[in-house]
């Protein structure tokens, strides 16, 4: 684990390092192009006026509240189509075609049936990221070994029971692989429904460091995304990826 952390460390310094090289020859004006000692302020500034804070908490409730419904009504979609044959070929490849649209062709959807509001983002984010989890959850537990299904049958297990004590368990290595990419999934769907109107939040941040060409702003926002998708990952993904590999004696 320390020669991880020792391995990360340098490797983020000699990118700092190449970064001020190349602000350093002015190959772009620094507008364009802003110094870390200038990102890094403007990061110290936004937390200091708790703008950051506001638009990081608006941001992760939308983000929770978006990604809480997918995972609910992706996961049920999912089962049932395991569980039903008609289903599976009739809903499953509708799914198929709509998991293909890229999150900001819901948007015209979004504002037609909720306008400027904070539902049409949620909504955004639940398109974004609910076909890939039906997708992913279905073809977790397809996946899972026809002996396993047929010795809880032989234990008695029926339905609900099979699906928590057999398929569930036998599955978690491909849906914790699918969660992480629905995840990720969610946050692109965030950004594209926050960019596209003014509302609280990290993507009206970083339009609004885009109109007032403020690179250094832009590029703040982006390194708080990015280390809040690091630190999710590591707090929860990560634990449950360890918890996992040991469970399962990997």
């Amino acid at each position: 684990m320390q020669k991880k952390i020792v391995k990360q460390s340098i490797f983020y310094f000699l990118l700092l390092i190449f970064w001020q090289s190349l602000v350093m020859l002015k190959i772009w004006p620094e507008y364009i192009l802003p110094s870390p000692l200038k990102v890094f302020g403007a990061i110290v500034e936004g937390f200091k006026n708790r703008t950051f804070l506001i638009a990081i908490t608006v941001s992760f409730k939308r983000l929770l509240t978006g990604f809480a419904i997918s995972i609910f009504f992706g996961g049920m979609i999912g089962t049932l189509l395991v569980k039903f044959k008609t289903l599976e070929q009739t809903v499953g490849s509708l799914v198929l075609g709509l998991q293909t649209l890229p999150s900001i062709c819901w948007f015209p959807l979004a504002l037609i049936w909720f306008g400027l509001s904070e539902w049409a983002i949620i909504f955004v984010i639940i398109a974004g990221s609910l076909f890939s989890i039906i997708m992913f959850t279905h073809s977790a537990f397809k996946n899972v070994p026809h002996i396993y299904i047929r010795a809880g049958k032989n234990m008695g297990l029926k339905d609900v029971s099979l699906l928590w004590k057999i398929l569930i368990p036998a599955a978690i290595p491909s849906l914790l692989i699918g969660f992480r990419q629905s995840w990720s999934f969610a946050w692109r769907s965030l950004m594209a429904g926050e960019l596209l109107f003014n509302c609280l939040g990290l993507g009206f941040l970083l339009n609004m460091g885009r109109e007032l060409n403020d690179m250094a702003q832009v590029v703040a926002v982006m390194f708080i995304i990015a280390m809040i998708s690091i630190i999710i990952d590591m707090l929860i993904f990560n634990k449950i990826e360890q918890r996992m590999r040991l469970m399962y004696g990997l």
